[in-house]
């Protein structure tokens, strides 16, 4: 497979100009003071039948933007800790129900492990917005002509509400939680370090929401085709579908993150192409690395899951 980007030397060097608007902090300051009103009750019901020794697994629950039920899975390691806590999103289309292998590592090392089900996607967590106008097939352009009512708008919010639900839970480190997915999931790692100081630690894997305008050059591959075609069945509408995404774009969000983070890409993703990770890695302020596969697609490498492990215990346990 031909490299389908910039040489690599280039992608170490590219820092596109940010897209955020003038009121793009303000959005996000009213947005999460809007959502910090809404009551988050928190609901836990235990699943008896799991067979980890020294952990105890429930089904998890909260109340997050528009009236969303946000699910997902709740792991902790028995005794009264404190623990360090993990946080994990999935990718698109995705849910926590195909996650088995990501979410039972944490608790087994001594972890308070959260992965939430994205809003409206392939898992149970419910989507209580209504869009203003039709889109296309997925969940890209829902409510495309105003960021107030983009799908994305909640999925942040959601990823937020997740540390709150776990800072409430008995035993858990407020002060040592990290985020982590894997593309989708990716990009909201670095949403919500971005939207929020309390993680301490962020691994980002081949992160998909990054350098929208890029993407839609470069990548012939769903997700990033929905905006494309949006725009062809939509004429004339380039500016306003920008304008809205530039809001939820993690290389617009990556200078506010805090803490240590990590990101891999590879050179040969079609799906989230190079470029768009480099963009967002680049503008990052932080103590940072990224793994780089030189004939990686958009997967999980192999030894990522030892770098992650390291790089958690390094902030999170070090």
């Amino acid at each position: 497979m031909p490299i389908i980007d910039m040489p690599l030397d280039q992608l170490r060097a590219y820092r596109p100009a940010a897209t955020r608007e003038p009121d793009f902090d303000a959005f996000w300051a009213e947005t999460l003071q809007s959502a910090s009103r809404i009551p988050l009750e928190p609901q836990l019901q235990l699943e008896a039948d799991l067979p980890l020794p020294g952990v105890r697994a429930y089904r998890a629950t909260y109340r997050s933007w528009d009236d969303a039920l946000i699910s997902g899975r709740y792991l902790a390691p028995e005794g009264k800790g404190p623990f360090p806590a993990i946080v994990i999103y999935h990718g698109y289309s995705g849910g926590v129900h195909r996650m088995s292998n990501e979410i039972f590592l944490w608790p087994l090392m001594g972890y308070a492990t959260l992965a939430i089900d994205v809003r409206g996607q392939g898992g149970l967590s419910t989507d209580g917005s209504v869009y203003p106008e039709g889109h296309i097939t997925g969940w890209m352009t829902q409510g495309i002509s105003d960021p107030k009512r983009h799908y994305y708008r909640g999925v942040f919010v959601d990823c937020v509400r997740a540390l709150d639900f776990v800072c409430q839970q008995p035993g858990v480190d407020a002060r040592r939680i990290g985020v982590t997915g894997v593309s989708q999931g990716g990009g909201l790692t670095l949403a919500a370090a971005g939207l929020d100081p309390r993680p301490a630690a962020a691994f980002s894997e081949v992160p998909f929401l990054c350098h929208y305008r890029r993407a839609v050059d470069v990548s012939n591959a769903r997700p990033y085709t929905e905006i494309g075609d949006y725009i062809r069945y939509q004429p004339g509408t380039d500016d306003l579908v920008f304008r809205t995404l530039s809001y939820f774009d993690a290389m617009n969000l990556a200078g506010r993150i805090q803490c240590p983070t990590y990101v891999t890409v590879g050179l040969q993703d079609l799906i989230c192409p190079p470029s768009t990770v480099f963009a967002a890695y680049n503008a990052l302020q932080v103590t940072k690395e990224i793994m780089v596969s030189t004939f990686g697609v958009h997967e999980r490498f192999p030894g990522v899951v030892e770098k992650q492990i390291r790089w958690m215990h390094t902030y999170l346990k070090g």
